[in-house]
């Protein structure tokens, strides 16, 4: 397929929005709040009333990756997979709430939707478990976050299998808000890898974060999975679309240590340990802006900042996991830097004086980091944010 919309084709096929256009068209009508052009919604601090602070919440989970793990467990009777879910669900949150500035004093609430039939107590234990785990991990890295309980919700006739989701909420001062609206033209552009071997995780990660899951899933894996498990996919796709690719579970992953499995599975990498040094180490003052590739991946800059031109030409080589999604999909290079990260999930504007600190604490925790590209002023004629990507191949990408 080549396409230059990601909505069309393959991925609209299944019932997936890359953009969510949709939804922005009707939540970008409403309020805002303090800072409307922060990267998480941010309102007057109603639950204590000081109008020195403020809050910020935000709802995440880890979308259709928790059929992989079901899958891994189906496949292999290990359910420890599923303590990746729960990182991933969390991992969605708190990294949102990072690009504001929340680096601690976070509540967490879970919600987990199962199908008591497919998903047994076994499971859950996995999920609670990995839920704490996690959260202990983030506190040995002196990122204050704690569980405030959760819902575990039999509700066969909604889900076929189970949806893992959670809730942040912070309350932090309105000084120590990192607001993208400040992100103009002049500024450096240093990415954060999502794939490799960081300071603070257990093993090797593949860098596929918890995007595009739905398509990564069904172009890789193939159709022994929709005949032996049809509660894993929506029966209103197409039948064609369904597990079409060459791969099973177990099945090395091309170009990598990992199996397909696990490459799909790893658990999404959270930059909490890295914002937290950065912002106590550089202050807020000389953040401008924190971008979090998740939805929309290369171009979710586009909505932050204004007149600006994002230019990215120094990427980081893609990691084996997304060639070879391309590779069997046959998406094009551009549909895959607005679905996929690509390699790198998270992205620092600053002056380009303060690049040298930027990557040594990101050195000091293991984590690879590059200068990926600068903002310039915007060259469309009304001014409008727009986006270029320049990938390894020489390939010019262009969204507006």
């Amino acid at each position: 397929m080549s396409s230059s919309t990601p909505d069309s084709g393959r991925y609209a096929a299944r019932g997936v929005s890359a953009s969510k256009g949709e939804v922005h068209a009707v939540v970008d009508k409403l309020d805002r709040g303090l800072f409307p052009l922060a990267f998480c919604k941010i309102t007057e601090d109603f639950l204590t009333g000081n109008p020195e602070l403020c809050n910020v919440t935000h709802s995440d989970g880890s979308g259709t990756k928790s059929l992989l793990a079901y899958l891994w467990w189906k496949e292999t009777g290990d359910a420890s997979a599923f303590r990746g879910i729960a990182q991933d669900s969390i991992v969605m949150n708190i990294d949102d709430l990072l690009c504001v500035g929340a680096t601690g004093r976070i509540l967490l609430s879970s919600t987990v939707n199962r199908n008591a039939r497919n998903i047994p107590g076994e499971v859950l234990a996995h999920l609670i478990q990995g839920t704490e785990d996690f959260l202990q991990t983030l506190r040995d890295f002196g990122f204050d976050i704690r569980s405030g309980g959760g819902e575990t919700a039999d509700v066969g006739d909604l889900t076929k299998t189970l949806t893992v989701d959670s809730t942040a909420t912070a309350v932090m001062r309105r000084d120590a808000v990192v607001d993208a609206a400040k992100i103009r033209p002049g500024l450096s552009i240093v990415g954060i890898a999502s794939g490799g071997f960081c300071a603070y995780e257990q093993g090797e990660n593949s860098g596929i974060g918890s995007n595009g899951l739905t398509s990564a899933r069904h172009e890789l894996l193939s159709k022994h999975y929709a005949e032996k498990y049809p509660e894993t996919y929506d029966s209103n796709t197409p039948f064609d679309l369904v597990y079409c690719g060459g791969y099973r579970m177990q099945d090395p992953l091309p170009g990598s240590t990992l199996s397909v499995g696990r490459a799909l599975m790893s658990p999404t990498r959270t930059y909490a340990p890295f914002v937290l040094r950065l912002l106590r180490e550089l202050g807020v003052s000389r953040v401008p802006g924190l971008i979090h590739c998740s939805g929309g991946a290369m171009t979710k800059c586009k909505r932050f900042g204004t007149k600006v031109h994002f230019i990215k030409d120094n990427l980081f080589p893609a990691p084996p996991v997304f060639a070879a999604i391309a590779k069997a999909s046959g998406t094009d290079a551009h549909e895959m830097h607005k679905v996929y990260n690509m390699g790198q999930r998270l992205e620092v504007y600053v002056e380009p004086k303060d690049v040298p600190a930027v990557l040594a604490i990101a050195g000091s925790l293991k984590l690879e980091a590059r200068v990926i590209g600068r903002t310039e002023a915007s060259a469309q004629p009304d001014g409008a944010n727009h986006v270029t990507v320049v990938t390894a191949a020489g390939e010019v990408l262009e969204y507006r």
